[in-house]
């Protein structure tokens, strides 16, 4: 088996490797994975896997926000709420397992979903519209907390919101731990690199930092779905095969 080496980018951001408990295994795949040269195709889908297929966000029964200590965990479901896209906000997070921030983040030791709930507050969303979970280490443990606090079978219609780059997978996480009767829609942010420029969905693979940051999505997708802690996509990338077997292996 070939070795695949952590990118240059690894020693910089060693901590941010994602350890996952999926399935009873534990998944270790590099936040910025070395990436092979991709074509055109594989290019096209390695984004709709990781960013989903581009939708219009619509009227939903919930507005379901995964934790994260990004502005835009708390402004883009205050926007969607604005909007009329939900009448109840679901906010999950506690720490997230690499203890990592974003530079804003100036609130101490407070939860991720208690820093988003006073927000939605302050600006105006009503108390008796929002559920938080504060108890989540990680996207899955997001909604599987969620559910403590809320039942989802008597929805028909959820609006996630997460970063434009998590879609693919935060989708995967709710078809798989929520009732497959629920149409799950996204409502994603964009996001820079330590101020650099704003990463979407049509320039990912013009930048080498952003091109193994998604390429990473890309195994995050395959291998966790694999080990069943996610749904898995639909169809697998050809020609890709050997990198997601050596992470996949490393469980």
């Amino acid at each position: 088996m070939k070795s695949f080496p952590f990118s240059t980018y690894q020693n910089r951001y060693i901590i941010n490797l994602s350890f996952y408990y999926i399935g009873g295994f534990q998944m270790v795949i590099p936040k910025y994975p070395d990436v092979p040269t991709l074509t055109k195709k594989q290019i096209d889908q390695i984004t709709e896997i990781t960013f989903l297929k581009e939708i219009t966000p619509q009227k939903c029964d919930v507005i379901f926000v995964f934790g994260g200590s990004h502005p835009s965990n708390w402004q883009a479901p205050l926007e969607a709420y604005r909007q009329g896209l939900g009448n109840r906000i679901i906010v999950t997070g506690g720490t997230s397992l690499h203890g990592m921030k974003h530079p804003s983040w100036n609130y101490g030791d407070l939860s991720e979903a208690e820093v988003i709930v006073n927000k939605l507050m302050e600006n105006g969303v009503p108390k008796g519209a929002i559920l938080f979970e504060k108890n989540s280490l990680h996207s899955i443990a997001n909604v599987i907390e969620a559910k403590k606090i809320f039942d989802f079978t008597k929805i028909n219609r959820l609006l996630f919101v997460c970063k434009n780059l998590g879609a693919g997978r935060q989708y995967r996480v709710l078809k798989k731990h929520l009732p497959k009767t629920i149409t799950c829609i996204p409502y994603t942010f964009d996001t820079s690199f330590d101020g650099e420029f704003i990463m979407n969905r049509y320039n990912w693979m013009e930048n080498e930092k952003s091109r193994s940051m998604i390429f990473g999505e890309y195994l995050r997708n395959v291998c966790y779905g694999r080990k069943g802690g996610i749904e898995p996509p639909e169809k697998e990338v050809q020609g890709l095969e050997e990198y997601v077997s050596y992470y996949y292996n490393l469980a």
